[in-house]
């Protein structure tokens, strides 16, 4: 599993390993051990409503986040770099054109939600 696929034309993806300024995101940094910091962030999304784990390795984690009223599904892959202590990740929409910001915006509520927790 890789999260080095490019977000596509349309604004319904953000990523960390994007450069331009409608796609990229900053990633996360951890200071505990990768396998610590992978249980925080786990502890974290299982907090979170319709988030379902549906894919997990040493480095890596998967994640789908569906939206209430119409069922839409979003990929979420994370991918830990414990070289650099980052957590990269990309969160995507599998369909539609636009999400409203919704991707961009649950990865910065993640990222408040993890702020000092990695």
């Amino acid at each position: 599993m890789t999260t080095n696929l490019p977000c596509p034309d349309s604004p319904n993806c953000v990523s960390t390993q994007a450069t331009d300024d409608g796609h990229a995101i900053a990633p996360f940094r951890y200071r505990k051990s990768r396998a610590e910091a992978k249980e925080a962030l786990k502890d974290i999304i299982r907090t979170l409503p319709r988030a379902k784990l549906v894919e997990e390795d040493e480095s890596s984690l998967r994640y789908e986040f569906t939206s209430l009223l119409f069922r839409f599904v979003d990929d979420v892959e994370f991918l830990f770099d414990d070289h650099a202590k980052t957590i990269h990740f990309r969160s995507a929409s599998r369909t539609g054109y636009s999400d409203l910001g919704v991707n961009r915006r649950r990865m910065e509520e993640i990222r408040s939600l993890v702020e000092g927790k990695l």
